[in-house]
């Protein structure tokens, strides 16, 4: 009786895997050209500063935010992520300005 258990549940084990895979959904248009970009919102601010390219950017867009003090601190936050805490000085249309900077980075 073990042994059939032990067959009846090692032959289930591979079906159930099998049945939770599906396939991935297809990428929407603006995810694919958000996708192609090099740099985007979601890039942490210190992958940003560690190419000219994208520092430029920052300091074009967001003139200031390279010489915080905190800066060591929010290195690791996206812009995205560092939104909320920014006491509305980091607007969309600001961020917006800025995506657009990033996203012409190749």
């Amino acid at each position: 009786m073990n042994l059939t258990l032990m067959l009846g549940t090692a032959l289930l084990v591979p079906v159930t895997t099998f049945a939770q895979t599906a396939p991935a959904a297809p990428a929407a248009p603006a995810d694919a050209a958000k996708a192609a970009a090099k740099f985007n919102l979601d890039t942490p601010i210190g992958e940003l500063l560690a190419n000219e390219a994208a520092k430029a950017v920052l300091d074009k867009e967001l003139p200031g935010l390279t010489q915080l003090p905190q800066l060591e601190m929010i290195k690791g936050l996206s812009l995205r992520q560092l939104q909320p805490y920014s006491d509305g000085k980091l607007t969309d249309e600001l961020l917006a300005k800025t995506e657009t900077g990033l996203a012409a980075i190749k």
